[in-house]
């Protein structure tokens, strides 16, 4: 098994920040600035903070009386804050998870915590959504799952291509959300339609 390298200090990711504001020109020195390497280090904290538990904890704690109820359970419009892993720099957006319970369900507030603890790292939208739908099918174990992922890259809006207003869109299906074409349908209409 390979060695882990120890995570560096918060004095040496201060130190970083200072480098790159004075490779972008800037001294961070000024009035301005003094504090900045250690607001952006605090802040980076709490951004990537999905590093720091296991997502699919959240989804250990379910409940056995459903009272048979075995329809789609879909919550949408949950806030995505993610890091593009190959230019850090934000995608935000929205994702739509739903689940076809077989026995057990979780809470909804339970959900929102899996996807904002895979959104808190580096990564890419496909691998976000895989995450959140791979999670919920091994730890509920339910009939299916469908996850869509909506958002804007600022690495598309902000530079290079400069197209302000894109959004990708992905999902990612499981069991009879994909298999069965009537609960497929019945999931993305009530993601698009809510």
């Amino acid at each position: 098994m390979p060695e882990t390298k120890p995570r560096p200090t918060q004095e040496e990711a201060e130190a970083a920040v200072r480098t790159l504001i004075e490779w972008a020109g800037d001294d961070p020195d000024r009035e301005g600035l003094l504090d900045t390497p250690k607001r952006v280090a605090k802040s980076y904290r709490e951004l990537f903070s999905g590093y720091e538990a296991d997502p699919r904890e959240y989804l250990e704690r379910t409940f056995d009386e459903v009272g048979g109820y075995d329809e789609l359970v879909v919550l949408r419009d949950i806030r995505v804050v993610s890091f593009c892993e190959h230019h850090m720099l934000p995608f935000l957006g929205k994702a739509h998870v739903g689940y076809l319970p077989r026995n057990r369900v979780v809470g909804i507030s339970k959900l929102a915590r899996v996807v904002h603890g895979f959104a808190r790292r580096l990564q890419i939208q496909e691998k976000l959504t895989a995450e959140i739908a791979e999670a919920i099918q091994d730890i509920l174990d339910p009939k299916g799952v469908g996850v869509v992922v909506v958002s804007e890259h600022s690495c598309m809006t902000m530079r290079g291509v400069n197209t302000p207003g894109s959004r990708l869109t992905t999902s990612h299906l499981l069991g009879e959300v994909r298999d069965d074409p009537r609960t497929r349908q019945e999931f993305f209409e009530l993601v698009r339609n809510g």
